[in-house]
C-alpha cells in the first residue's frame, strides 16, 4: 500500500455559505470532506470508515480539529494499542466474554483479543477493511458499505451493512446504520471517535463538562465485562446527570474505577415510550474555548471511556503526543456482552429483519 495522506492535502476550494462534499482518490483508499455553511468540516475515509477530523469553531469564530487521529493510513494501521481513533466498529462493538456466544445452540468461538476477552469485532474488524463509498452531494452526506462474510471473524451469517454520514446545515453530524443478514447473528455497531474540544493534542480533557443522561450504570468485573446488573448512579462518581467537569471524581476510591483506570463504562439511557426514538444522551462542553457538543441516540446505552490507556506515545496530525487522558469517547450502543447476557436487550439481527441505528451529534459554542 502506497503512502496515503489523509490531511492537508490540496482540494477544491469551498465557499463557507454552501454545503459542500470534496473527493481526493488514491486508488481504493479514499478520502471525503463534508463542509456545511456554517463552515464546519468532517473528513471521513473508506478505511474502516474513519472519522479522521472534525474541524468546528470556538466561541471567537476560531476554527480547531477536535477528533484525534492521523494523517496517514499507515498511522492508523500500526498504532500501539489499536486505539480505534475515528472509526466504525463491529460486528460486535465493545466486549464479549471469553470470546464466545451460544445461538440457537451453537456455540461459536471468537478471537480474544482483549486479554481473554472479544472486543471491538476482532483482529480484522470494521475499523480495518475498505469499505464501498458513494458520494451523495444533494445531501451532503457520504455513503459507506461493507459485506462481511458468514464466518468472518467467527460471526455466523453474511452481514450487509450501511453507514450514512450526513452533515447538515442545522450543525448535526447524523451517523445512520442499516444491516441486514442471512443467517441470525448479533450486530452491535458504533462509532469510535476520539474528541477533545479543545483541539486535538491540546492536553487532558479532564477540565470538560460532561452530562450523562442516564440514571444507572452497568458494573463490570475486572475484565470489563458487565456483571449482568444495572446499578443506579445516584452517590456514586458515576452520576453525571447534573453536569460536572470530567476530572471532579475520576480519582474518587472506587472498585469501578480501578477496574477501568477511570470511565469505561456503558450508562443505560434514560427514555420513555418508543424505544426506537431519538433520546439525548450525553452534552459536553469546554469551558477554555466554548465548544460544546450534544449526542442524541436510538441506542439503550452509550459508553463513556475517558482516554485512560492514552499514554502519550502516540503521535496525532498535529505532531503533538496524545497524553493521558487527552481524548474521550461517547459510544452509543447496545450493552457489552449482550449475547451472554440474556436481561440485556437483544443484539440478535434475524434474517429478514432490518437492523437500524442513528446517532446525531450537534456542535454549537456557549
Amino acid at each position: 500500500m502506497r503512502s496515503l495522506l489523509l490531511c492537508g492535502m490540496s482540494v477544491s476550494a469551498a465557499t463557507s455559505c454552501h454545503a459542500q462534499i470534496v473527493e481526493e482518490d488514491f486508488d481504493s483508499i479514499r478520502l471525503f470532506t463534508l463542509r456545511n455553511a456554517s463552515g464546519i468540516e468532517v473528513r471521513i475515509t473508506n478505511y474502516g470508515a474513519i472519522i479522521t477530523s472534525i474541524r468546528t469553531p470556538d466561541r471567537d469564530g476560531e476554527l480547531a480539529d477536535i477528533a484525534l487521529g492521523y494523517t496517514r493510513v499507515e498511522d492508523y494501521i500500526n498504532a500501539v494499542d489499536k486505539p480505534y481513533f475515528g472509526a466504525v466498529v463491529g460486528r460486535y462493538g465493545n466486549r464479549i466474554a471469553g470470546g464466545r456466544f451460544i445461538l440457537d445452540g451453537e456455540t461459536y468461538e471468537l478471537a480474544r483479543n482483549n486479554g481473554e476477552n472479544h472486543l471491538h469485532g476482532g483482529v480484522i474488524g470494521f475499523d480495518k477493511v475498505v469499505w464501498a463509498a458513494e458520494p451523495l452531494p444533494e445531501s451532503n452526506a457520504l455513503r459507506l458499505t461493507y459485506r462481511a462474510k458468514d464466518l468472518e471473524e467467527g460471526y455466523p451469517g453474511n452481514l450487509d451493512l450501511e453507514v450514512v454520514y450526513r452533515l447538515t446545515d442545522k450543525d448535526e453530524l447524523v451517523v445512520s446504520y442499516r444491516a441486514t443478514t442471512d443467517k441470525a447473528t448479533p450486530v452491535n455497531v458504533t462509532q469510535h471517535t476520539y474528541f477533545n474540544l479543545r483541539g486535538e493534542g491540546t492536553g487532558s480533557i479532564l477540565g470538560h463538562e460532561l452530562m450523562l443522561n442516564a440514571d444507572g450504570y452497568t458494573p463490570v468485573d475486572e475484565g470489563l465485562i458487565p456483571q449482568g446488573t444495572i446499578a443506579p448512579v445516584t452517590g456514586t462518581p458515576f452520576d453525571f446527570r447534573p453536569s460536572k467537569s470530567i476530572g471532579e471524581d475520576i480519582g474518587a476510591e472506587n472498585e469501578q474505577l480501578q477496574f477501568g483506570g477511570g470511565y469505561d463504562h456503558n450508562w443505560v439511557l434514560n427514555r420513555e415510550g418508543d424505544t426506537a426514538s431519538l433520546v439525548l444522551a450525553a452534552r459536553v462542553y469546554e469551558p477554555e474555548s466554548g465548544r460544546a457538543m450534544e449526542i442524541r441516540t436510538t441506542e439503550p446505552g452509550i459508553q463513556f471511556y475517558s482516554g485512560n490507556f492514552l499514554d502519550g506515545r502516540l503521535v496525532g496530525k498535529s505532531g503533538r503526543r496524545y497524553v493521558h487522558r487527552g481524548g474521550f469517547c461517547l459510544e452509543t450502543q447496545h450493552f457489552p456482552d449482550s449475547p451472554n447476557q440474556p436481561h440485556f436487550p437483544s443484539t440478535i439481527l434475524r434474517p429478514g429483519e432490518l437492523y437500524e441505528s442513528t446517532t446525531v451529534l450537534r456542535f454549537f459554542t456557549q
